[in-house]
């Protein structure tokens, strides 16, 4: 028996992972950031993101660390769009540091150049030496827990601690209260959705109410 909502209780963060495709900034959101040495870190990302052909072409990418004050929208552009065919910076906040992009609201920052890639089944696990990296402010780092807890969000497909939300909804206690969830990224309402302003959107994917089904 394997019940994988433990992967869940491994402690994960919640980063951007940052990258310049021909002169454009692009990225996506990864919760797999490990310090390997003191100047070697660790990453891995699905083989279906364009984040990581980029990074294959370059050799080289930064990561933001979300705190929990981050604003939520990042974590909708950069985990449930794709960077072929969006401009995930065009409203963000960011600078460039080290000839890399880096989001403002975060609370720090690493920028890396990789020295080795692994491939796995689903993902590539990069492995890269420290070139910078500062605090940006003393805001908690927000952990994957807290993202699933505290956010009720889900992981995208993509991301390596993905849940089918349906096997999910088969291990939690069923609740009288009424409760909807999201078709696009799987976000669960608590109560009843049909009394929420007819602009509500998802907080996770920024999708309106009408994609909301019963759960």
């Amino acid at each position: 028996m394997f019940n994988n909502m433990i992967l869940w209780n491994l402690s994960y963060g919640i980063y951007v992972i940052s990258v310049m495709d021909n002169g454009r900034p692009t990225g996506c959101i990864a919760n797999c950031a490990m310090q390997l040495t003191t100047d070697t870190i660790a990453i891995s990302l699905n083989h279906k993101n364009h984040t990581n052909e980029v990074i294959k072409r370059n050799k080289e990418f930064s990561i933001s660390i979300l705190s929990n004050n981050s604003d939520r929208n990042i974590i909708s552009v950069f985990g449930f769009t794709s960077g072929r065919d969006k401009n995930k910076f065009e409203n963000i906040d960011y600078t460039i540091i080290n000839n890399l992009p880096v989001l403002k609201d975060c609370s720090g920052y690493i920028t890396l150049k990789t020295i080795q890639e692994l491939e796995l089944e689903t993902h590539t696990l990069f492995i890269a030496k420290i070139t910078g990296g500062d605090l940006l402010n003393n805001e908690i780092p927000m952990t994957y827990k807290y993202y699933h807890d505290v956010i009720k969000g889900r992981a995208p497909k993509t991301a390596p601690t993905y849940i089918d939300p349906e096997k999910t909804a088969q291990k939690e206690e069923n609740d009288k209260a009424p409760r909807y969830k999201c078709k696009i990224c799987g976000y669960i309402y608590e109560g009843d959705i049909t009394k929420e302003d007819i602009n509500y959107v998802c907080p996770i994917c920024k999708q309106p109410k009408s994609v909301f089904i019963p759960f």
